[in-house]
């Protein structure tokens, strides 16, 4: 399904919209267009794309981490067997997911206390991931149309006497730690010596990533963030981390707390995106949560950096509430991944998926007939696997709209950049990268 929508009534100018809407549309676009509004077409669906001709509120929600079954390629990174919402389901008896289960997810792999209902209310097909890690930067540039063939850098011994050496003359300070380490862990250890020597903690994980954790006391978030910003101007080359992140923390020796004014600085996109494709053609786009972190604010009008699923949620419902034209609103809900997949909170994860769900409902009540929601993750951290990492899974598709969908699996696609080719479809907008657009089968 290619929507051509016109903007809504008292809509700013939409060049990319009205295009697509005259002779002078891509020849490509138009055909889709022309094909599915064809007299011979079913009346329900005719009906279906006569009605999205007038309407354009896009939202695409990332559930940060949640997988949903072991990648093709899984036994290459270590994570063959993974299932992070399956395996959470079945460690705690079953989950209560009414309203994403009642749009399919049950069909992507099994969910102990959600049924694979069939027909459903919503169209779902599990994405595999083409691009080389499994990492928060790299699945969400793909999603947006930007590929990798290789993988950000890792540092399993630490990172080297060059990179470390650079950052302390940067900050004036040497560091502590330097390290593979969980976050809580490594603040509980050296936390008390940091507040005694006012030096960073520097450590990474098993994904690209350079991490400045300091307590709020010793050093103000200004100076964090200022630090972060030195290591990412040094962080190039050879060294390019897909991500510098800043970690505060709070409380006393025994009970130090993460808090959540955490910011991530990540490299700028390797290439053209969906954002700034369909920016560009006079869409309103705006991000919640890291998403102006992941892109560097590339390809976005406006943007809400949120610190939890909750206040996620309440931004993504304003934001589609207050769209008065055609709009795109792209959210991370990091606590999935930050607060319970690393940590292997089994309990915690599903607590979060069931509180999701019910959340659900209240954005879809700012959509209009013609409007969709996606649901889908960036990678899958599995918090009944081995270690503290991202595991390589397949993520969830999950499409809904008050106007009604198809109601079916779809086949798995090859790339997370099918979403973003369907949602540049959905706005009329030519697509970014190498992926294929599934819209005319969500109705």
């Amino acid at each position: 399904m290619s929507q051509r929508r016109t903007p809504l009534a008292g809509a700013p100018e939409a060049a990319g919209w009205e295009r697509n809407l005259r002779p002078g549309a891509p020849e490509a676009a138009r055909a889709r267009w022309e094909r599915n509004l064809r007299p011979g077409a079913p009346e329900a669906a005719r009906a279906r794309w006569e009605r999205n001709l007038r309407a354009g509120k896009v939202a695409v929600i990332v559930c940060d981490s949640l997988g949903v079954g072991e990648a093709p390629d899984a036994d290459d990174y270590g994570d063959t067997g993974a299932d992070t919402i399956g395996h959470t389901a079945a460690a705690l008896g079953g989950l209560r997911l009414p309203t994403l289960g009642a749009w399919g997810i049950g069909r992507l792999t099994g969910i102990a206390g959600v049924p694979a209902s069939d027909p459903a209310a919503g169209v779902v097909a599990r994405m595999a991931e083409r691009s080389a890690g499994k990492d928060t930067t790299t699945g969400h540039w793909e999603m947006m149309g930007v590929v990798l063939s290789s993988p950000f850098p890792t540092y399993p011994d630490g990172f080297p006497p060059e990179v470390i050496g650079g950052f302390s003359r940067a900050i004036g300070r040497g560091v502590l730690g330097n390290r593979p380490a969980s976050g809580t862990e490594i603040i509980k250890e050296l936390g008390e010596e940091h507040l005694a020597w006012g030096r960073p903690i520097v450590y990474t994980s098993a994904d690209s990533v350079f991490q400045i954790a300091t307590h709020k006391r010793v050093v103000p978030l200004e100076q964090l963030y200022a630090w972060c910003e030195a290591a990412r101007r040094l962080l190039h080359g050879e060294h390019a981390v897909g991500r510098v992140i800043a970690r505060p923390f709070d409380g006393e020796p025994g009970s130090f707390v993460r808090t959540k004014e955490r910011r991530d600085y990540a490299l700028p996109p390797a290439g053209p995106t969906v954002l700034e494709a369909v920016q560009k053609a006079g869409v309103r786009t705006l991000g919640v949560g890291k998403i102006e972190d992941i892109f560097s604010r590339r390809g976005l009008d406006d943007s809400d950096h949120t610190g939890d699923n909750q206040s996620s949620l309440d931004t993504t419902v304003r934001f589609l509430r207050g769209a008065a034209g055609p709009t795109l609103v792209f959210t991370n809900l990091v606590d999935f991944d930050m607060l319970y997949g690393h940590r292997r909170d089994v309990a915690g994860y599903g607590r979060c998926l069931e509180e999701l769900d019910a959340r659900l409902p209240e954005v879809v009540a700012e959509l209009g007939e013609a409007d969709w929601l996606f649901l889908t993750a960036d990678h899958g951290c599995d918090p009944t696997a081995p270690g503290t990492d991202h595991t390589r899974e397949l993520t969830p598709m999950v499409a809904f709209s008050p106007g009604g969908t198809a109601g079916v699996r779809l086949a798995d696609r090859s790339t997370f950049a099918d979403l973003g080719a369907t949602v540049a479809d959905l706005f009329g907008v030519d697509p970014v990268g190498p992926g294929e657009s599934f819209a005319a089968e969500l109705v």
